[in-house]
């Protein structure tokens, strides 16, 4: 039965220019962390990401929430946890903030994503053990799918879950390769050409086939000489991507786009307002057969679904320390697998959570394993940081989402 919570405002100034965007030029990469304290001694820790100011304010909904489930046993509260999640998302005041995004969507991430630590910690698994052993009813217990009956019912999520059993054996072979991924450190929007080209070339040593450089300068023949430079480094094998982090306006993005196809992009990500789902939907068929990634800033399961419905994005990077935790992640999920788009998230965590996620993605709803994004900027204040060896994440094998930070 959870106890006691305690919810923990953490942030982390980065080195240099690490972390800048075209957008976000001085982050402090910062976590309102929620933490589940249950009568057995176990914790269950939950993130959700800032970047610095404001995370207070998460911290302070997240209270309100928290407190909700003090006396609870988490086995009893997993047993249905979508109802619950549906509760706490629709109070009928707090709901007015939102609904479903910003601070309280932040907020309920945080409290979710310690529901799913406490609960995996109590079963003694890593997160990816637990929910890959689940059966697909348990699954689509822990969702909440209001609002997406016109393109996902219950019946229809156990369906395709337990359609996706037949080959989850086989797919177990991940556990050993370990889950690809790329590193999105390489080209930091502040940092120097020269800088650029030297982590490239460090990043293809390491073992990364896949590499990310920030773009969206107010020169444009910047971001072409850039992208071209990684383009150069990295070989053609390499699959190159671009983040312009919304950066652009809808005529912009259109000619920028255009001007970067000839150094063949993986895909380019954020170009305009994550809210703008016609003008992706417009730029998507401009650039054809250039390829565009979102949902780094895509609060819901909402505006995912208009985004599909839309076939305004190739590539969901839906992040769940952004939407509503682990729980709406995998509701997602669920989406992009019906309709046959790649689910590669953004990792405002750091890789910790997502790195279980993915391994869910794949053995059990039959997901392309794709790639990961790599940050590593803050490893070393978990307790158990993302082992990536040779490009590539190694399997956790602790109990938990390997969300705990160590002390300060």
């Amino acid at each position: 039965m959870i106890k006691k919570i305690v919810i923990d405002d953490k942030r982390y100034r980065l080195d240099g220019d690490a972390g800048s965007d075209a957008v976000h030029r001085d982050p402090v990469y910062s976590y309102a962390v929620t933490q589940l304290v249950d009568d057995n001694g176990y914790t269950g820790t939950g993130l959700a990401f800032t970047l610095g100011v404001g995370n207070e304010l998460v911290c302070q909904a997240a209270k309100y929430y928290a407190e909700q489930l003090v006396g609870k046993d988490i086995e009893e509260l997993m047993a249905d946890f979508g109802s619950f999640f549906n509760k706490l998302s629709n109070d009928q005041q707090f709901r007015w903030l939102g609904p479903h995004k910003g601070v309280v969507q932040l907020a309920l991430a945080s409290v979710t994503n310690a529901c799913y630590d406490l609960w995996a910690k109590r079963r003694g698994v890593p997160l990816w053990k637990l929910l890959t052993g689940l059966s697909p009813e348990q699954v689509v217990a822990t969702l909440d799918l209001t609002y997406l009956e016109d393109e996902l019912t219950r019946a229809e999520a156990v369906d395709l879950l337990t359609t996706m059993q037949k080959g989850a054996d086989s797919r177990k072979s991940i556990l050993k390769t370990g889950y690809p991924g790329y590193d999105t450190s390489v080209g930091w929007f502040n940092y120097s050409d020269e800088k650029v080209r030297d982590n490239c070339k460090k990043a293809v040593d390491a073992g990364f086939t896949a590499l990310k450089l920030k773009v969206g300068s107010e020169d444009f023949e910047r971001d072409i000489r850039r992208a071209n430079l990684v383009r150069e480094v990295a070989g053609d094998e390499v699959k190159v991507m671009l983040d312009a982090n919304q950066q652009w306006n809808l005529p912009q993005a259109t000619y920028i786009c255009k001007q970067l196809t000839n150094m063949n992009p993986y895909w380019i990500e954020e170009p305009t307002h994550p809210d703008d789902v016609i003008a992706h939907q417009i730029l998507a068929k401009t650039i054809a057969p250039v390829k565009l990634a979102l949902g780094e800033h895509v609060p819901n399961k909402i505006i995912f679904k208009n985004y599909l419905q839309a076939k305004a994005a190739s590539f969901i990077q839906v992040d769940a320390v952004r939407v509503g935790g682990v729980s709406e992640f995998i509701t997602v999920s669920l989406l992009c697998k019906k309709y046959g788009i790649p689910v590669v998230p953004h990792v405002g965590d750091m890789g910790q959570i997502h790195q279980h996620l993915v391994l869910f993605n794949h053995i059990s709803m039959g997901h392309e394993a794709l790639f990961l994004e790599h940050i590593p900027h803050l490893k070393k204040y978990f307790l158990h940081p993302a082992n990536v060896v040779n490009g590539v994440y190694q399997t956790p094998v602790e109990p938990g989402s390997s969300s705990d930070l160590l002390p300060s």
